[in-house]
């Protein structure tokens, strides 16, 4: 027999091929000698976790008397080192087979993709356990087939509390409002619940925008863990309550790198690039280091900031870290360095991505709409059909956008025409919106309407918003009031169709209308949104809020708004300041 000091060395991690090669030949040489199945079986598996499957092949063939464990070992061994191929084989090439080797082939199955494969071998077993049904439930969850997963779940005979959490994540993830109020009955039948049915029950509500009840389910939660807390972060920033969430983010004990993440990508969509940025310097101070997911977020920041500078210092970030080969971050590096106001730089970074796929095309698209640059989007977007790339939606709404900007209305016409003919893509409200927009700006105002009239669905607040903001600058009275009316039966709170139609009734000089849409607005409890910009000189922001006197600079942009006025009285360029100022 091998000694007990000898038994321990097998069954150690393996680190080096040669340690490997030696440690393998030391094992063969004592088991063949003692022919010890038992510590066989651990060193199958122990070579097969270091990922030298051929020398655990080596041993298994040099076993005389292979017992079931010696079989199911050498099975596992191959698909959790990528040989399916060479599981198959084995498994019906094995003698005898017992209920692990069939649980043991449906799991290879479907964690390689091969769902129809996993439940044939399911129907062919002879006999089954609580673990093959959970198998199969949880790879018909996986692949979305939750009606399969539910009847096999009704046919088990006793299932678990890991049959009833597997339910419940199906359930939560079926489209609409019935899945996840199934899965939350499912949950308050459970007979017994595990941390993990808290965490999936909690997470399923998050993903639905259920977040008050999932923090009702939270709270109820006997012993709260951090899997369950993250959870509920997420909710949080969905919701945009930020307090919230960081009161939660420092009850985490043991922060790993999806924690930090969450909390900085909440704080980056929800317009606290600082915040987030300062985030990512403490999870850096603490040893944590970043993946692709945290540069997307920290460009996010970047990009809500306008700050060129941090996005280029992120930039020299990704590449320290080799993370500037990561297509998701190359996209979001485009993105920010277009909000930024570098679009050539955006163009450089499109160029660095060697095989970009369609948001990668989308991308640099929507950037050179963004910037009014309507020849280079057409440009890149012959490209995409000289390459035989399928455009989308998102492709073409780019397209109308960078029409949009250079009142290009027979082009959107076209383009539009391409997208629902040739590409067979269903138009959405924001396509209708840019062709509604171009036109409007274009003072077709008939055409515009004729566009409203035949979509097949209701328009928004931001298709009226587009013609109300034409009226403006066309002075169409009578058809800026209907807009205006338009939005405001859709959110009686918009201040800025309100002020908007108060500018248009300035310029056509009816002043009366002018204050009777101040009084409506004060009847309402409606006020006017503050304007607010910023810009970056050196290291630091200065925010400028309209109407703040408090600013620490103020007399200075007191200073220099005057000089810029006088400018402008020289240049004759006011009379459109004074009517802004006559209308607020």
């Amino acid at each position: 027999m091998l000694t007990t000091p000898l038994s321990v060395s097998f069954i150690k991690p393996i680190s080096s091929p040669i340690v490997r090669q030696r440690h393998s030949l030391f094992v063969f040489s004592n088991l063949f000698s003692t022919g010890d199945v038992y510590h066989a079986n651990l060193n199958i598996a122990a070579l097969s976790r270091a990922g030298n499957v051929d020398a655990a092949r080596k041993l298994f063939d040099t076993i005389p008397t292979k017992d079931i464990v010696t079989w199911n070992s050498m099975l596992s061994a191959y698909w959790q080192n990528g040989f399916l191929e060479h599981s198959r084989t084995l498994f019906d090439s094995m003698p005898l087979k017992n209920v692990v080797s069939w649980n043991t082939m449906i799991a290879a199955c479907v964690q390689n993709d091969m769902l129809d494969d996993a439940f044939r071998y399911f129907v062919a077993m002879p006999e089954k356990n609580v673990a093959s049904y959970n198998a199969m439930i949880s790879g018909f969850v996986r692949f979305g087939h939750v009606r399969e997963a539910q009847k096999l779940f009704e046919e088990m005979p006793f299932p678990n509390v890991v049959s009833y959490t597997a339910m419940i994540d199906g359930y939560a993830r079926m489209e609409g409002e019935g899945g996840i109020r199934r899965a939350r009955a499912l949950f308050d039948a459970m007979p017994r619940r595990n941390a993990v049915s808290w965490t999936v029950m909690i997470n399923g509500l998050v993903e639905n925008e259920l977040c008050e009840e999932a923090w009702e389910v939270f709270e109820r939660m006997p012993q709260k863990n951090d899997f369950a807390r993250t959870a509920m972060i997420t909710g949080f920033c969905k919701q945009g309550n930020m307090e919230e969430a960081m009161g939660l983010f420092e009850e985490i004990g043991c922060r790993d790198r999806v924690s930090w993440n969450i909390i900085i990508t909440g704080h980056a969509q929800n317009g606290r690039g600082e915040e987030a940025l300062n985030l990512f310097s403490q999870m850096i101070k603490t040893g944590m280091q970043p993946d692709d997911l945290t540069f997307v977020s920290l460009f996010t920041a970047c990009a809500s900031l306008a700050s060129l500078e941090e996005g280029r210092q992120t930039h020299a970030l990704v590449i320290k870290h080799g993370f500037n080969s990561y297509l998701s971050v190359s996209n979001a590096l485009i993105t920010m360095y277009s909000k930024c106001g570098g679009i050539v730089d955006s163009e450089l970074a499109f160029g660095q991505i060697s095989h970009p796929d369609l948001v990668s095309w989308n991308t640099i698209i929507a950037a050179f709409a963004q910037h009014g640059l309507y020849d280079k989007a057409c440009a890149y977007f012959d490209q995409i059909v000289t390459l035989g790339v399928q455009p989308d939606g998102i492709t073409f709404l780019s397209l109308l956008s960078a029409c949009c900007r250079a009142v290009k209305v027979d082009e959107s016409m076209n383009l539009y025409s391409l997208m629902v003919h040739n590409y067979g893509i269903s138009p959405r409200s924001e396509h209708y919106a840019c062709l509604v927009d171009v036109t409007s700006r274009a003072g077709q105002m008939e055409r515009a309407c004729k566009i409203i009239k035949e979509m097949p669905f209701k328009a928004d607040s931001s298709i009226w918003g587009a013609v109300l903001a034409a009226c403006s600058v066309h002075l169409n009275v009578k058809l800026g009031e209907l807009a205006a009316g338009r939005i405001l039966d859709l959110d009686p709170c918009n201040s800025g169709a309100y002020v908007m139609l108060s500018n248009i009734y300035a310029a056509a000089g009816k002043w009366k209308d002018v204050n009777r849409i101040r009084v409506l607005m004060k009847e309402q409890g409606v006020k006017k949104q503050k304007a607010y910009s910023w810009l970056q000189i050196g290291n630091k922001i200065h925010c400028f809020v309209g109407g703040d006197p408090y600013h620490p600079n103020i007399n200075d942009i007191h200073v220099a708004l005057r000089r810029i006025t006088l400018h402008m009285k020289v240049k004759g360029d006011c009379e459109g300041i004074f009517l802004y100022e006559a209308a607020s």
